[in-house]
């Protein structure tokens, strides 16, 4: 076979699954993944012994083997695992696109399972029993009381805010127009609850400048997607969203989390070089994109993102979302599932699968035009991104 000089529209995503998501799952993170990854089996049309291929999180505690063997999968050709947290939701897919562009397997399984509020919380913060090269950066910050992701995003977000003018009632904007989304979703913890500007204003602080409402949930759920090629993907009855464009990038100077040492603290090179990479694959534009996934671990990075793919100018995107450009009414309808913020925090995973959900027309919070939908990845740790859209 002729090995594709690019991604662009070399693989699709044909099945997504999810569990339910709770803060308390009941059951172990393999069970969650075997359910996840069976959905999105059942989705595709597909059976298990289809399967040849898994990527997954460096951070995920199933190995893929025990959900082969539990799930029914056969033989794998193909497994991986991507680093840095958050940065991976759009890695994994990244990874399991080359391995069917190239031959490397035919039907890709990309899960995330975590008990993440029942079991170890983020919020908890690093400690000395972590083995990483990553403790050699932390350990410079620790004793300033930076050792959750709040504190760390909170850093760049002050001077991003000063920079910009951007204030606590422009992030308040990211928040009640992903709820807004949330509120419709029956999947979503925050289905049926409101948000107000006032309960934005008034909830506590968490790590100023960010409050409650500013920060993700933490989450017990699965989420799984297969990605095979698009010849294949027209013999399937589930619709697909191909991949028009594709990256992954780390910065220069970068750390995980804490790339505070480099000229600017308010930028982030790395979604800079991720959304130039997906632009000239995909030979698309900022016009082009009629709805975005945008990574929400916080409502500040909504912000920056907006920004590193062209949809507003530097400094300009607390005016971007002050005109409910996020709503299903504006220029660009946003996490319209609810979020990380006000859906669930599966890493990112649940926004692929809103992605696909967007593509095929089945969103709950469905846009009047969907021919091109962004999804991105966890900023302030190498970092990755995707433009989907329509199977020909």
């Amino acid at each position: 076979m002729n090995m594709p000089t690019t991604l662009n529209n070399e693989a699709v995503i044909v099945g997504i699954g999810q569990t339910e998501f709770s803060k308390n799952s009941g059951r172990s993170e393999l069970q969650l993944a075997c359910e996840a990854t069976n959905a999105a089996i059942v989705d595709a049309g597909l059976k298990p012994s289809d399967i040849d291929g898994m990527t997954s999180f460096t951070l995920d505690s199933t190995d893929e083997v025990a959900i082969a063997q539990s799930v029914g999968i056969g033989d794998l050709t193909f497994f991986s695992c991507t680093p840095h947290g958050g940065g991976a939701a759009i890695g994994v897919v990244h990874q399991a696109a080359m391995a069917v562009a190239t031959g490397s397997a035919k039907y890709v399984v990309c899960y995330r399972s975590l008990n993440g509020r029942s079991g170890q919380r983020y919020s908890d913060g690093v400690s000395g029993d972590i083995i990483t090269s990553d403790t050699i950066h932390w350990s410079w910050y620790m004793p300033w009381g930076l050792m959750t992701p709040a504190s760390w995003v909170a850093m760049f977000t002050q001077r991003y805010m000063h920079e910009t003018g951007t204030q606590s009632t422009d992030l308040a904007n990211v928040s009640i127009s992903t709820r807004n989304h949330a509120v419709n979703n029956p999947n979503a913890f925050f289905y049926g609850k409101q948000l107000t500007l006032d309960d934005h204003q008034n909830a506590r602080m968490i790590c100023d400048p960010l409050r409650l409402f500013d920060c993700c949930q933490e989450t017990d759920g699965a989420c799984a997607a297969i990605i095979t090629t698009p010849e294949r993907a027209r013999d399937l009855r589930a619709g697909g969203a191909v991949i028009r464009g594709i990256g992954q990038a780390a910065g220069a100077d970068q750390e995980v989390m804490t790339s505070f040492y480099r000229e600017s603290v308010a930028a982030i090179p790395e979604m800079d070089s991720v959304a130039k990479q997906v632009y000239e694959m995909s030979g698309l534009g900022p016009d082009d994109l009629d709805a975005a996934i945008i990574y929400d671990a916080f409502s500040s990075i909504v912000l920056m993102q907006l920004e590193s793919f062209g949809l507003c100018g530097p400094g300009e995107a607390k005016d971007f979302v002050a005109n409910d450009n996020l709503g299903l009414g504006g220029r660009l309808p946003t996490n319209t599932h609810g979020g990380q913020l006000s859906e669930a925090y599966i890493h990112g995973m649940n926004g692929v699968n809103e992605g696909v959900r967007l593509i095929r027309g089945t969103s709950v919070n469905q846009p009047p035009k969907n021919d091109h939908v962004l999804v991105t990845a966890g900023i302030g740790v190498p970092t990755s991104a995707m433009v989907l859209g329509k199977l020909d």
